[in-house]
């Protein structure tokens, strides 16, 4: 579970009202994440892009492994396409 510093949450009204001032304070890195509340519980988490796209490339190489660990562990007779399997489209 992830925690956040007082200073990292801000409830839903009080950022709508100040949008511009909170974005400033994350993308300035004044602040690493902005926890938006919503009837005391965390719903969203603002982040800069830099953060964003690093966390984006991390997923995408975890699902990549994953997806070759899959395609690894076949046996030869899950790996070979039976006629049976193969889908004609006619255009």
């Amino acid at each position: 579970m992830v925690t956040y510093a007082k200073e990292e949450m801000i409830g839903i009204t009080e950022f709508g009202k100040s949008l511009g001032k909170y974005l400033d304070k994350v993308t300035s890195t004044t602040l690493n994440k902005l926890a938006i509340i919503r009837r005391n519980k965390p719903e969203a988490v603002i982040i800069p892009i830099q953060e964003y796209e690093n966390l984006q490339k991390v997923y995408d190489v975890f699902e990549q492994r994953e997806i070759e660990k899959i395609l690894n562990n076949r046996t030869d007779d899950e790996k070979k396409v039976s006629h049976t399997k193969v889908i004609s489209i006619e255009i």
